[in-house]
């Protein structure tokens, strides 16, 4: 006999001379003769009546295995073979219940879905946006296809044949490929965690060199931080604040600087990133000339407003409104055709172009850890200030840098907002 564990989701067995009887066929339909109901006879491949053993069954058959598996077949062939499938994985050990239930729960469709539901309070808007863009590709492929057969093919094919089409786009980048690559990779080591018995499947290679950005050197990145000033810095100080701190502090992407908020800044001498795209806690130590210039701009707001906000209705912005997420980019683009700089992007101008600058003074390590803030080191630097003198001197080579570079500003008196 076989005996099926219930509780589980692979049935366990107890095999009599390797054969394992769990299961049978049986059919709606009746006798024409008598009425009776007809029984599986395996021996005769078939279902017969006991009362006319001549008269056999010629449609709705259905499979029943313990409690938990019933389909349904219009030839009793077909339903004998899946019966028969059903067995050798019981006596293999790997039947699955959940392959054959009607709600598909290892689905990738189902699996797809309840990751995006896990992850999606965990990542940055922008990053959980990105990541469900290519798995709704991925469902929109493969479906209610059973997580567990899903390979390597099936992932050659869906990433360098059918994405394309299926995005609607002529020809993705290989950056683009690789990125719907990585979101599938979190996704299956996510199923395997929740279930060992799902494997991590092996994932084709997707080979793509990283786009270099444009960068400038010191004089040129002060030159437009000058034009910068010229030209915003009468109408809103905040526009330079924030590119300044863009170049100084690299550590800071443009779109977390402008979610900075007014309790976010000057906390014993830190800015504090509220949701870093690394999703761990980050705080950037302010050089003094940095913390002098935050506080002499008026108005101060509230501690929930937005610092990087608009002073006057600027079209569609109101007073008081934060800073557009392409804001800041407007103004480095006005400055460098002012200029006659080109192909040089807010990103390649500040952070990239910063990061080249230290090369000669700092570290790879270094920089890394105290300039680009790239650490592993998550639950000590919540509690301490340990990298606050390392970090300070990231800011004094780059004031040492621009000595006689920038327009002298007396933070006091330059601002003229009342």
């Amino acid at each position: 006999g076989c005996s099926l564990k219930r509780n589980s989701y692979y049935y366990t067995n107890t095999i009599s001379n390797g054969i394992c009887m769990v299961g049978n066929i049986y059919t709606s339909q009746k006798c024409f003769i008598c009425n009776g109901k007809f029984t599986h006879i395996e021996d005769r491949k078939g279902c017969y009546c006991k009362n006319h053993p001549e008269v056999q069954a010629n449609k709705g058959f259905i499979v029943r295995f313990g409690r938990q598996i019933t389909k349904r077949f219009k030839v009793y062939d077909q339903a004998y073979h899946f019966l028969i499938g059903l067995r050798f994985k019981a006596v293999e050990g790997s039947l699955d219940i959940r392959d054959y239930k009607a709600d598909k729960p290892i689905s990738f469709r189902t699996m797809a879905s309840l990751y995006l539901e896990y992850r999606q309070d965990e990542m940055s808007v922008s990053a959980f946006r990105e990541i469900k863009r290519y798995l709704i590709y991925a469902i929109n492929y493969w479906g209610d296809q059973n997580i567990k057969t899903i390979g390597y093919a099936d992932f050659e094919d869906f990433l360098k044949i059918r994405l394309n089409e299926i995005s609607k786009k002529d020809k993705l980048s290989y950056k683009t490929i690789n990125n719907a690559k990585s979101a599938l990779q979190s996704l299956f080591k996510w199923v395997h965690f929740r279930d060992r018995t799902i494997p991590i499947p092996d994932f084709p290679k997707i080979k793509y060199t990283l786009g270099y950005r444009n960068i400038l050197d010191v004089k040129d990145q002060a030159s437009v931080l000058n034009e910068i000033h010229r030209i915003s810095y009468s109408f809103n100080p905040r526009i330079y604040i924030g590119i300044l701190w863009l170049c100084t502090y690299p550590g800071i992407r443009p779109n977390e600087m402008r979610n900075l908020k007014e309790k976010h800044i000057n906390m014993n001498g830190y800015l504090i990133i509220p949701a870093p795209k690394e999703k761990r806690y980050k705080k950037i130590a302010m050089s003094d000339e940095d913390i002098d210039l935050y506080q002499s701009v008026r108005p101060i707001g509230k501690p929930d407003m937005y610092f990087f906000r608009h002073i006057k209705g600027n079209g569609t912005a109101k007073p008081g409104n934060q800073f557009g997420k392409d804001y800041f980019y407007k103004w480095w683009k006005s400055a460098c055709k002012n200029l006659g700089i080109e192909g040089v992007d807010l990103y390649g101008g500040t952070r990239h172009s910063t990061l080249s600058m230290l090369q000669t003074d700092l570290s790879e390590e270094e920089i890394m850890r105290h300039a680009s803030m790239h650490s592993s080191n998550i639950a000590l630097r919540r509690y301490i200030r340990g990298d606050y003198k390392s970090q300070i001197n990231v800011q004094r080579i780059l004031r040492n840098k621009r000595e006689g570079l920038l327009i002298p500003i007396n933070s006091r008196k330059d601002s003229t907002q009342k």
